[in-house]
């Protein structure tokens, strides 16, 4: 499909959103890693249907090392967030966990300027602030 990155971006909110109410309700009863790795399997197969019936399946040249030093950082990184996430929703309320989790969205702004030169705008900044303010209140009364 040819959405625009924000269709795509609220679609990901919509999937993330549903995927802290199924997963708090998938992990009672079982070890919360042991949910995260049959989430894990479902993801692998899915995403490789996908690639296989779509024909995305191919690259077209080599791989550089960066490209995949730093694809093996984000799933290592994916890995320890999943394995986090599901322990938090084991534990607490998926209405408090979620808020929390959210907070990344802060941290990709701040790892973003420092790390990349991104320059969020007036406005940009206002916005991250408001989620920071948002997730807090939401964890402190909950």
């Amino acid at each position: 499909m040819t959405f625009t990155w924000q269709v795509w971006a609220f679609l990901s909110a919509i999937f993330a959103a549903l995927t802290a109410i199924f997963a708090k309700v998938g992990v009672e009863g079982i070890n919360s890693d042991l949910a995260t790795l049959i989430r894990t399997v479902i993801v692998l197969i899915t995403l490789s249907a996908i690639l296989f019936a779509t024909g995305q399946f191919t690259q077209s040249g080599p791989i550089a090392a960066r490209s995949w030093l730093f694809l093996l950082l984000s799933g290592l990184g994916t890995g320890a967030s999943w394995i986090c996430y599901f322990r938090a929703l084991k534990l607490g309320p998926a209405t408090l966990v979620a808020p929390i989790d959210k907070l990344s969205v802060v941290l990709v702004a701040l790892f973003g300027v420092v790390f990349l030169g991104e320059r969020p705008s007036f406005y940009g900044w206002i916005g991250i602030a408001l989620i920071s303010a948002g997730a807090v209140l939401i964890a402190a009364k909950g």
